[in-house]
């Protein structure tokens, strides 16, 4: 980012800008450079503001939530990286005796912490959110799901604001497109807070789901540095990435400080101090790998930042 930009930018949003701001430790795999400009909002407005401010400079706006499925590259982003503050961060329940239950959700709140809230009110249907650490907004995005449902289930709309424009509405859950971990929304579009329907039922039960879920995790999925499962099921319900990986005998394949993992081949593990390189090169192996032993063209669920 060139220094006219970098004062331009200090001018508008004052003590709001950080820059080379690390956010690859912003990510759960922990690895990656910088950002060359940051900033957290803390308001609608100034959400509206840092739009209107990177459109009128031209300068290249990313919005990270938990950075559950985003990888940066070693040289960093060379933009401004956008993350909303704790305005956004908030679940609404609605009234026990309402006969059409909507919750209403900041997009910056954690989906472990909203499937916890519902289900400890007795609403159920977003248990499935505990075994996903991403952000509600992220969620949206890319219709995050699992356990046999997902966002497009509960989603009534969302709000949200074109970054290009600085315009905010609200779009319905056909207009945002979700389908298979993916949605209409591009880089341009921020979500700022979400509306999900929900069914009044049993606390203990939800409970018990939610405890079912968090220990089939642990027992099946690995912990540490990684983003999740690395590639969509093909086949969804029929034929899955890690049946296809395993096939290929890659489970434990190892690029430098980056390999997939021996628990769960969909996964993708970086070491701690590693390089975002080469998760990327282990991901572009195994890609290769699959395409030519089953013809299947494995789609990342990961967003790539910062690379060519």
């Amino acid at each position: 980012m060139h220094s006219e930009v970098r004062s331009a930018l200090t001018r508008r949003l004052g003590d709001r800008v950080r820059f080379d701001a690390p956010i690859g430790p912003l990510t759960t795999y922990r690895v990656g450079g910088s950002a060359s400009a940051f900033v957290t909002v803390e308001s609608i407005d100034e959400c509206v503001d840092v739009a209107a401010v990177c459109s009128d400079l031209d300068v290249a706006t990313l919005v990270i939530g938990r950075g559950s499925n985003m990888l940066v590259s070693d040289e960093g982003f060379d933009g401004l990286m956008l993350q909303l503050g704790d305005f956004a961060s908030f679940v609404e329940l609605p009234h026990p005796d309402d006969s059409t239950p909507i919750v209403r959700a900041g997009a910056a709140t954690s989906l472990p912490v909203l499937a916890r809230r519902t289900a400890g009110a007795g609403w159920r249907g977003l248990e499935w959110a505990v075994g996903v650490p991403g952000s509600v907004g992220g969620a949206v995005r890319m219709n995050a799901g699992g356990h046999g449902s997902d966002m497009a289930a509960s989603l009534v709309d969302a709000r949200v604001i074109d970054l290009s424009s600085g315009v905010a509405r609200t779009w319905t859950r056909d207009e945002l497109g979700l389908r298979f971990r993916g949605s209409d929304l591009d880089d341009c579009f921020l979500v700022t807070e979400v509306r999900l329907r929900v069914e009044k039922g049993d606390a203990a039960e939800a409970q018990r789901v939610i405890d079912d879920i968090v220990k089939w995790r642990r027992e099946n999925q690995p912990g540490g540095q990684n983003a999740g499962s690395v590639f969509v099921n093909p086949i969804p319900g029929v034929l899955s990435a890690g049946e296809l990986i395993d096939r290929a005998g890659l489970r434990g394949f190892r690029i430098g400080t980056a390999e997939v993992s021996v628990k769960h081949a969909n996964f993708i593990q970086a070491d701690e101090g590693g390089r975002a390189a080469d998760v990327v090169a282990v991901m572009r192996h195994v890609h290769e790998r699959v395409l030519t032993e089953s013809g299947h063209d494995l789609r990342s669920e990961v967003r790539l930042v910062g690379f060519a």
